[in-house]
C-alpha cells in the first residue's frame, strides 16, 4: 500500500507512545514531556490558523537551539505552513533579502535576535511578529507564551503530499544572493529515516544540541529525535565547561560538533581535570573538513566517545556519506583513525559517484581526483524561484545528479575522500594542491592550533598556498614557532612543490554558525586587487 510521507508523522508518533516521557530539557530550566510539547506545538497551529495563515505560506524561525525553535517548526508544519528557518549570525540586509524572498507571512525570534530584525521590518512581506520576551526587544511583537494562552490546541490539518514543499533553507550566499533549498515531505521523512540507522538513534537516547536547528533542520534530528521518542537536551550557545557539565548531568549518549568545536572541548579537557561522560556511552558525529589524526585520536582514546565522520550540503538533505564502515577498521586498531577522516560510504538508497570532466566515474585507485555527485530521496526538489541555478545544479557534468563542488578521490572499498573545494584548489605552477593536505599537515605541529590554507597571488607560479594560522598559545604577535619553520615543516611532509609559501598569524578564523571555516572571506582578501584567480576560486 501507499501511504505519503509526512513530517508531521513524527511529532504524531512521539505524542502516541511517548507522551508521559521527558522530551525537552529546555535551556530555561523547563522539562517537557512529548505530551506537553505536541500541546505547545498544537496551539502554535491553531494561533497561525487565526492569523489567517494556510498551507504553503512561509513562516521563518530565527531561534538558537531552544524548545520555542521546535515548537514553531513543528506548529507551522502542521498546518501545511512551510518552515524557514534563518541563520541567527546573518545581518538585517541578510533577513531583508531571505523574508522578502520567501515571501514570509509569520516571523518567530528570539529575542536575543529580534533586534536584527526591527531595522527591516517595514522592508519586508511579514505581517506577524512574535517574539519569547518582547520586554526585552523593541517595537511591537507579540508574546509567544500569550499566543499559546489564547487559543486552544485544535486546529484544522489540511491534507498535504509528500511532494509538498515544507521546508526552505536558505544557503550562505558565499557567491551571491542566498539560495532557497526546498526540500519536501518525502525528502525530508527519507532523509530523517536515514539518520536513524545510519546515527543508530534510539528512544533511550539523550541527544545535546550543539548543531544549530536553522541548519538543514538540524540535519534532520528535530525529526529523527523526535519520531524515535529520545530527549532534546537545548543550548543558547557553545562553552565547553557547560557542555561537558551537561553530558554528565543528563547523561547525554549523542551529540554533533563541527572540528572547530571539537578542539574547544579537546583545549578545555587538556587544562582541566574532567569527567567526559555520564552511565552512557557517547557517540558523536562530525562534518565540514575531516578532523585532523589528532583529534579523533582524544576523542576516542581519551574522551572515549565514538566518532562518525558524516558528509554533505544543504542540498543534499545533507547528509549522504558516513566513515562508520566497520568492516574496514578494528575499533582498538590505530589503523581506524585514517578510514573516519575519510568523508567514506554513500547512506542507504544514495548513489555517491566521483567523476572526471566528461561524467565518467573515476577509478578506485584513491589517487585520481574527480567532483562528487550524488542521487537520492533526500536530495532537494529545487531552488526557490531560481530555475536556472537549479538546472545548473543538476546538470553540469551528470545530467540528474546533485554536483557538490568537492574534489576527491575514491579508494578500492569504494570510500571517498575529499581533496578539496573545486575553488579551494590550489594551481600553483600548473600543479594542483590540495589545501585540505596541507591543512592536515599544519595541524600535526603541536604549535598550531587552527589553520586554513587558501591559493594566495603569486606573480612567479600564478597562485601559491598560504596559511593562516592561530597560534596554539592565541597569541599572534608572539606565536611558539616562525613562518620559516613551519614552511619548513609542511616541506619535509610533503612534495616540496606543496610547501606552505606564505603564513600569516591570526587570532581567529571566520567560522560559520555551525563552525565551518569560511574560507571564501580570506580569498576575498587576498585577492580583492586582482583581476581574477587561476583557480577561479
Amino acid at each position: 500500500m501507499h501511504r505519503p510521507l509526512l513530517v508531521t508523522e513524527f511529532l504524531d508518533r512521539a505524542r502516541e507512545y511517548y507522551a508521559d516521557d521527558e522530551a525537552v530539557i529546555a535551556t530555561t530550566g523547563e522539562r517537557y514531556t512529548y505530551g506537553e510539547l505536541a500541546d505547545r506545538a498544537d496551539r502554535f497551529s491553531a494561533a497561525l490558523q487565526d492569523r489567517g495563515i494556510e498551507k504553503g505560506d512561509r513562516v521563518a524561525v530565527l531561534d538558537p537551539n531552544t524548545h520555542y525553535h521546535l515548537e514553531a517548526a513543528y506548529g507551522s508544519m502542521q498546518v501545511g505552513a512551510i518552515h524557514t528557518p534563518l541563520n541567527y549570525r546573518l545581518t538585517p540586509d541578510d533577513f531583508a533579502y531571505i523574508l522578502a524572498d520567501a515571501g514570509v507571512d509569520v516571523i518567530y525570534a528570539d529575542y536575543e535576535y529580534a533586534e536584527k530584525i526591527e531595522p527591516i521590518r517595514e522592508e519586508v512581506p511579514t505581517e506577524t511578529f512574535i517574539t519569547n520576551d518582547p520586554d526585552a526587544v523593541s517595537g511591537e511583537w507579540e508574546d509567544f507564551e500569550e499566543v499559546l494562552e489564547s487559543v486552544d490546541p485544535e486546529y484544522d490539518r489540511p491534507e498535504m503530499a509528500e511532494n509538498d514543499v515544507i521546508t526552505i533553507n536558505y544557503t550562505s550566499g558565499t557567491t551571491g544572493d542566498p539560495k532557497g533549498v526546498c526540500r519536501t515531505h518525502r525528502c525530508e521523512t527519507i532523509h530523517a529515516y536515514l539518520v536513524a540507522v545510519h546515527q543508530e538513534i534510539a528512544d533511550d537516547d539523550v541527544y545535546l544540541w550543539t548543531l544549530p536547528m536553522f541548519h538543514v533542520n538540524g540535519w534532520g534530528h528535530i525529526y529523527a529525535v523526535t519520531g524515535l521518542g529520545a530527549k532534546h537536551v537545548c543550548t543558547r550557545g557553545i562553552d565547553a565547561e557547560w557542555l561537558f557539565e551537561t553530558i554528565r548531568e543528563e547523561d547525554v549518549s549523542y551529540l554533533c560538533a563541527a572540528p572547530t568545536v571539537l578542539n574547544m572541548l579537546i583545549d578545555y579537557y587538556e587544562d582541566n581535570d574532567v569527567e567526559t561522560s555520564g552511565e552512557h556511552d557517547v557517540r558523536i558525529a562530525t562534518a565540514g573538513s575531516a578532523p585532523p589524526e589528532a583529534t579523533i585520536r582524544t576523542v576516542e582514546d581519551e574522551f572515549g566517545w565514538y566518532l562518525k565522520h558524516v558528509y554533505g550540503a544543504t542540498e543534499t538533505g545533507p547528509l549522504i556519506t558516513t566513515s562508520d564502515a566497520r568492516r574496514t577498521f578494528e575499533d582498538d586498531s590505530s589503523a581506524r583513525f585514517a578510514v573516519k577522516k575519510r568523508q567514506g560510504l554513500g547512506f542507504l538508497g544514495t548513489e555517491v559517484r566521483v567523476v572526471d570532466e566528461d561524467g565518467e566515474d573515476v577509478p578506485r585507485d584513491d589517487e585520481t581526483v574527480g567532483e562528487v555527485v550524488v542521487s537520492g530521496n533526500q536530495v532537494m526538489e529545487e531552488y526557490w524561484n531560481k530555475p536556472e541555478a537549479t538546472e545548473e545544479a543538476f546538470t553540469d557534468r551528470v545530467e540528474g545528479y546533485y554536483h557538490m563542488g568537492d574534489l576527491a578521490t575514491v579508494d578500492e572499498n569504494g570510500m571517498i575522500s575529499i581533496q578539496d573545494r573545486k575553488k579551494d584548489i590550489i594551481i600553483s605552477g600548473g600543479e594542483n594542491i590540495s589545501s585540505i593536505e596541507l591543512e592536515d599537515a599544519l595541524f600535526d605541529h603541536e604549535a598550531v592550533g587552527d589553520v586554513a590554507v587558501i591559493p594566495a597571488p603569486s606573480d612567479e607560479w600564478g597562485e601559491t598556498p598560504k596559511a593562516f594560522v592561530v597560534p596554539a598559545n592565541g597569541d599572534p604577535e608572539n606565536p611558539p614557532v616562525s613562518a620559516e619553520e613551519l614552511t619548513a615543516y609542511t616541506r619535509e611532509k610533503l612534495a616540496s612543490y606543496k610547501a606552505v609559501r606564505k603564513i600569516e598569524y591570526v587570532e581567529a578564523l571566520p567560522t560559520t554558525a555551525t563552525g565551518k571555516v569560511q574560507k571564501y572571506e580570506l580569498r576575498e582578501r587576498e585577492w580583492k586587487d586582482e583581476d581574477r584567480m587561476v583557480g577561479q576560486g
